[in-house]
Order: structure tokens, then sequence, then C-alpha cells
């Protein structure tokens, strides 16, 4: 592998930015779920205009997602009785974080399974002065693949570095990066993260 990257480390500026991701990472953030026969709320405290909602079924398949509008608090009711019998999420993407509430709907009610609705926490990336800067809380201890690739001809690719991480509660990583042209992807959360950098 060509020695194209540095692994750089900066503490005090992986310190400043872990505050900015946990700046993001709200305790407080609240999601209100309630339902009748035939309707479903849903209320979200604390958002910010950008964020998406949105239900997918268990293929992942979007079946509505909407952006809100305004920061403040989103209330949107649902009529879920529609929807064929099987397992959905509810999902919340803010700017760092994604809260699931997975339900399930059959031909007589519709059950939220709360002991399942979870939050996992996006990848934060970036770019200063020839540095790449990757932040990531891993709630979970989940497992990140975080892999660099540099342009070769317009729109080609080629891996120059790629990298594991587990076992971390949080991942902080700097590297170096040349003159160039960069794609950034970062697996985590059975999601993929991509990033274009042209430095």
């Amino acid at each position: 592998m060509k020695n194209v990257l540095t692994l750089t480390k900066k503490g005090i500026l992986m310190v400043a930015m872990l505050a900015t991701v946990l700046g993001f990472a709200n305790a407080d953030d609240k999601v209100i779920v309630k339902r009748d026969a035939k309707k479903t709320s849903i209320t979200l405290e604390d958002v910010k205009q950008g964020d998406l909602v949105s239900i997918k079924d268990n293929q992942g398949i979007i079946i509505f997602k909407e952006s809100v509008e305004a920061t403040g608090t989103y209330k949107k009711g649902f009529d879920l009785t529609g929807l064929e019998n099987g397992d959905y999420v509810f999902e919340i993407s803010k700017d760092l974080e994604v809260n699931t509430i997975p339900f399930t709907v059959n031909t007589t009610n519709i059950e939220f399974d709360e002991a399942e609705e979870s939050t996992y926490y996006k990848p934060h990336t970036k770019h200063e002065a020839g540095l790449l800067y990757v932040t990531k809380l891993c709630s979970e201890n989940e497992a990140a693949i975080i892999n660099i690739f540099t342009e070769v001809a317009a729109g080609e690719y080629e891996m120059i570095h790629s990298e594991l991480i587990e076992d971390a509660l949080v991942i902080e990583k700097v590297y170096k990066l040349n003159t160039g042209n960069y794609k950034i992807t970062i697996h985590s959360n059975n999601k993929e993260y991509t990033k274009f950098i042209n430095n």
C-alpha cells in the first residue's frame, strides 16, 4: 500500500470534536407515541428543520418519508391499518443520531415494541488543512470499518486504507491526506456512510 496516508494524533482537536458530537447526542430528546384503534400519532420534541421521519418495512424499503419543516416539535398522525401484516420501523434521522421504533401490523391491531426501541449514532467527518477527522459514538461498542479511496481516474477509486475498529465506545481518528480527490466510506450499524473530499 502506498504511503499516502499518515495517521496523525491531534488530541486537543479530537476532544473538541468529541464535545461537538456529544452536543448532538442530546439525552433529553423525546419521542412520544400515542395510538388508538385507527390512528397513531408521533410527537418528536427538540427536532431541527431537515431532520427526516420515515417508515420502513423489514426489508428496509421506505414506505413513508418526510423532512421536518420547522425546528421545535414535530407531530403527525398516521393511519397504519392500511399497511400489510408484517414488521415495520419508524426511523427519526437527525444530524448525528438515528432513533428507531419498531412495530408490527397484524389484522387485529398494531403493536409497538418499546423494548426494541434504539438509538445509534452516525459518524462525523471533518476535513481541514489536509487532515481528515473521523469521530463516532458507539453506544453498543459496535464495530466500524473505515475505508479510504483515492481517485485514480474520473469517477474511479482505488482503496488505499482500510481499518476495522472494534470494542470502542468512541472512535477518534485523524488521517493526513495528500493532494487529490478521495472517497471515504464508514460501515457501521449495518449502514454505509459515504463522503467525498477534494483535497
